[in-house]
């Protein structure tokens, strides 16, 4: 049996990097997760990302990345599943090394999402939903999480300010990550005068960043380094109908309860063993629906969860522990990737000002649309 572990970490900051161009911000975050490796080199390279073909003009990553970090001749692809692009590619090459084909492969994240700007950034986000029946009707993803919030707040009869916790601890995290988009906490007051949710803090900040991750076997990482070793203990991903009206339920998600009940069986955990739970908070929406699908709430009560406290850093389960999708920002397709970083740096105990102690498992996952794709990883740290 193969163990998959995490050799190497690197990221850039997330916000508007009008001045890098997209393949140096794959170009920074890769070169330091291989220097954190100790200078392994991979054999693939799996690339993340959603949008560069429309906002970038740009496709064909893998082999332009590989070229530009110095790698040519190795495998390198990109692999695209919306938001859930960064945990896809973590995916596969989790799988390439648990075949035993591959002995390290590297991982990127990347987004440049400020190679457009206005009209054109929502034209290229709506390619994620179905074209034919969705987008093409002017359906926006921010507008179709609005209607099923509103929705979500109708059956189960949630105050106007309900989902406010969600943006609370997600902004209270991001002042505490050198990293992150947005490094100030708010207070409710500011939440409540941006209106009735949803509001502008119910929606992640589309972002440009990239992050990077180089995994190996067990054996390959030296006896002498720094740090816990981190492994990839459980897996998993599942889809749903791409369109939201096709579904028997729009209120919950039945591609992040399947791949995260995959992810921690394999793993030969419960939920009640996951010490941190980074979730795809893209729409406040998204964050309550992901907690009652994964199990950690019943249905209509995930939004308690971050109302109550539970999910802050000393709560019963912390989430975006980073600041999440809405203070770190959304990095489109590299999500993924960054939270797999982020979650090592937890059970590494290099997240500063805003470690869990003691952490031993993170849950992570990403989503692709309203989880028309979820992708799970469970992260376990064992030394």
């Amino acid at each position: 049996m193969i163990d998959v572990v995490i050799a190497g970490l690197g990221q850039t900051s997330v916000g508007e990097h009008w001045d890098t161009s997209l393949r140096d911000l794959a170009f920074y975050a890769l070169n330091a997760a291989i220097k954190d490796a100790g200078g392994l080199r991979p054999q693939s390279l799996f690339v993340g990302n959603m949008l560069a073909p429309n906002l970038s003009r740009q496709a064909h990553l893998g082999a332009l990345i590989a070229d530009y970090a110095g790698l040519t001749g190795i495998e390198a692809v990109t692999v695209e599943a919306a938001g859930a692009s960064g945990g896809a590619a973590l995916r596969q090459a989790y799988l390439a090394i648990k075949s035993g084909l591959v002995d390290t492969a590297l991982v990127v994240g990347v987004e440049k999402f400020t190679d457009q700007v206005g009209a054109g950034v929502e034209e290229a986000l709506a390619t994620a939903s179905d074209s034919d029946f969705e987008s093409v009707q002017g359906l926006t993803p921010a507008a179709q999480a609005a209607l099923i919030m509103k929705r979500y707040m109708h059956e189960h009869e949630i105050p106007a300010d309900g989902f406010a916790g969600f943006a609370l601890t997600a902004h209270a995290n991001g002042a505490g990550n050198p990293n992150a988009m947005f490094q100030k906490a708010i207070k409710p007051e500011l939440y409540a005068k941006s209106g009735e949710s949803p509001n502008m803090f119910d929606t992640a900040p589309t972002a440009d960043g990239a992050a990077a991750l180089v995994l190996t076997h067990r054996d390959l990482l030296p006896s002498n380094r720094p740090y816990p070793l981190i492994k990839v203990s459980g897996s998993a991903t599942a889809s749903d109908t791409l369109a939201l009206h096709d579904r028997k339920d729009m209120l919950f998600f039945e591609a992040a309860h399947l791949s995260a009940g995959k992810a921690m069986k394999q793993a030969n955990i419960t939920l009640g063993d996951i010490n941190l739970f980074e979730y795809h908070d893209a729409f406040s929406i998204y964050a309550a629906l992901t907690l009652e699908s994964v199990g950690f709430a019943v249905r209509g009560q995930g939004w308690k969860l971050a109302a109550d406290g539970q999910t802050a850093l000393n709560g019963r389960i912390p989430c975006a522990t980073m600041g999440g999708l809405k203070a770190r920002g959304f990095p489109g397709g590299a999500t993924g990737v960054y939270q797999a970083v982020e979650a090592a740096q937890q059970l590494r105990g290099q997240a500063g000002a805003n470690q869990i102690a003691g952490a031993s498992y993170a849950l992570i996952q990403s989503l692709g649309g309203p989880a028309s794709t979820a992708v799970s990883h469970v992260l376990q740290r064992i030394i």
